[in-house]
């Protein structure tokens, strides 16, 4: 409801006020952070991403709401959602302004095509009877009452292209007659017909799509579009656009065996920023228990994490090699404290073999070489935390009785070291 009155209040604002679509969360959540006061869905970016199909009625309500509340829920300024022509009849389009209201939209966009409905700047659309377009609006008013919201309706007609300029702007007056918040004629040809709509029924907002690349509209300047008598100025694919020719780039680059350029895409710690890692780590640290900060600790006071911080420059500014690092634990009163020589131990017998711990940086240095009796189990978790949580005692018992060397496990770490261990 807050994000409802936002919109109402940006309404009543002096000035044209731009708003991109997106077609995904990080998209709404791009738009935000570059400072635009909303933002819409485009059925267009989002049939095309989700689906990888062209916006002639093949994305569904279901579909088109479940990405419509990932979006709303990312960010914080209001979310218009494209709504269609509403997926149905009257009965239909109210059960789909009460589920765009339930996502958490401020405004829905609804239309007056016929099913299955065409893309705005593309050949074959046609339209529903004019008076069934107000019915559908006069639907969507009371299921905005119904649900005790006051979710902003704007109303497209696609009649200048299906029928004519003269109808789509009877149109426009009776949808707003009916209830509509906005008023919207999508593909006008010129600047005349921009001021026609923006003359009709003053006292109501009108809004632009700014078509990129090709539409039937011209492009004009925010001012230009507030002289002309515009509120609201959309910008349908200008996301999209630019992420398929980056990803055509990016694939052109790797398939030709480098990767994008730097100045293609951001750094992997810029992209880490935009999605949230520093805010989550930040309030991760108001939940940490006694345990984690203990076992953190631990971590960060091991064996292996000091070596690692020792060589991690080493890593990353020379690919020479240098000796192992080994180390051999064979404390004689391991064996009496873990009683190693008793027979009633079941456990016992593997003191007798080796377990050796090998870790290799991920440009080909050998970390750690170290090699600890079998059944020192206890303390291997403090040289090599990245083992805690496996259960190295239940492999060991399933190759205790067999002679000679045995391979245990070999995985990568998630700093990217590999681990292997092996039962000599």
């Amino acid at each position: 409801m807050e994000k409802v009155k936002v919109l109402r209040r940006l309404l009543e604002t002096p000035g044209v006020h731009q708003g991109p679509a997106c077609f995904d969360a990080l998209g709404a959540k791009l738009i935000e952070s570059a400072g635009f006061p909303y933002c819409i869905t485009s059925g267009f970016s989002i049939a095309a991403s989700r689906l990888a199909l062209p916006d002639t009625g093949f994305i569904s309500y279901g579909e088109m709401l479940e990405q419509g509340q990932l979006i709303t829920q990312a960010v914080s300024i209001p979310v218009i959602g494209d709504a269609d022509n509403g997926y149905g009849n009257a009965m239909n389009l109210k059960r789909t302004v009460k589920g765009f209201i339930a996502a958490g939209f401020a405004g829905i966009i609804l239309e007056d095509q016929i099913a299955p409905k065409a893309c705005g700047h593309t050949r074959g659309r046609k339209v529903i009877p004019r008076e069934e377009g107000v019915m559908k609006i006069r639907a969507a008013v009371d299921a905005r009452r119904e649900s005790g919201s006051d979710i902003v309706i704007v109303a497209r007609t696609d009649a200048r292209q299906a029928v004519s300029l003269e109808e789509a702007l009877t149109r426009c007056k009776a949808y707003g007659d009916a209830g509509a918040d906005v008023l919207f004629i999508d593909a006008l040809a010129s600047v005349q017909e921009m001021k026609a709509l923006c003359q009709l029924s003053p006292h109501l907002p009108k809004l632009a799509n700014m078509l990129e690349g090709g539409g039937k509209t011209p492009i004009l300047s925010p001012q230009e579009l507030e002289d002309v008598g515009y509120k609201l100025a959309i910008y349908p694919i200008s996301l999209i656009g630019v992420c398929i020719r980056a990803m055509q780039d990016a694939l052109t680059a790797i398939k030709g065996g480098a990767v994008p350029p730097p100045g293609s895409m951001p750094s992997f710690e810029e992209i880490k920023d935009i999605v949230g890692f520093d805010a989550y780590y930040e309030e991760e640290k108001r939940y940490a228990t006694s345990t984690n900060q203990q076992l953190s600790n631990r971590e960060s006071s091991s064996l292996y994490s000091i070596q690692r911080r020792d060589q991690v420059d080493k890593e990353q500014t020379s690919q020479s090699f240098k000796d192992p690092i080994v180390e051999v634990i064979t404390p004689d009163d391991v064996y009496n404290k873990y009683g190693a020589d008793s027979s009633r131990n079941p456990f016992s017998g593997i003191w007798s073999r080796t377990l050796r711990v090998k870790i290799t940086g991920r440009v080909g240095f050998e970390k750690l070489d170290l090699r600890i009796p079998a059944g020192f189990l206890d303390g291997i978790t403090n040289i090599v935390p990245a083992l805690g949580g496996l259960n190295i005692k239940e492999l060991l018992d399933d190759v205790t009785e067999e002679v000679g060397g045995k391979f245990l496990l070999d995985f990568q770490d998630r700093m990217g070291d590999r681990i292997q261990v092996f039962l000599e």
